[in-house]
């Protein structure tokens, strides 16, 4: 069995979290490119992920705060799934990658940092994207500033 690590993921896991919900609270706010905001549907958003495991790395996130999949409406989950379905089409078109990690964290034991709200994970993955960098260094290389990766997807959505 082949291991991958990612020790880059522990200053997050380790950090303080804030207080609230910051997917109930960001959506609240005006300033979507300072929230990473590509996105809004009449259900559910699309946000990037502050702590990407690579450029691109979006989140397609209920407005409604639920904890469970099951709790899902019907129009919630048509919409969620259509909206994963944009984000794979966008970023094929911008960023080319040979595949994708595509799934939800539900519950902390399975890794979700945000336990409380559901949210699914689209992540661009390339051929080499994990090297030595984050097992010799505990680096990880984003090479594009979250701000440029916005603007580029900003104009697709």
């Amino acid at each position: 069995m082949k291991h991958i690590w990612a020790p880059w993921r522990v200053e997050y896991i380790r950090s303080a979290k804030p207080k609230g919900c910051i997917f109930c609270e960001k959506p609240q706010l005006t300033d979507d490119e300072t929230n990473h905001i590509l996105y809004r549907g009449k259900y559910n958003l699309v946000m990037m992920n502050n702590y990407p495991y690579n450029p691109g790395h979006l989140m397609v996130i209920p407005y409604r705060h639920i904890a469970n999949l099951e709790d899902l409406t019907d129009e919630e989950m048509l919409e969620h799934f259509q909206i994963i379905a944009r984000c794979v089409q966008i970023l094929k078109k911008v960023f080319a990658p040979n595949g994708f990690n595509i799934g939800m964290n539900l519950g902390k034991v399975a890794g979700a940092g945000i336990e409380d709200h559901i949210h699914s994970h689209v992540v661009p993955r390339w051929q080499g994207d994990t090297n030595f960098m984050p097992v010799v260094g505990d680096v990880r290389v984003i090479p594009e500033a979250i701000v440029d990766t916005y603007k580029r997807l900003k104009v697709e959505f």
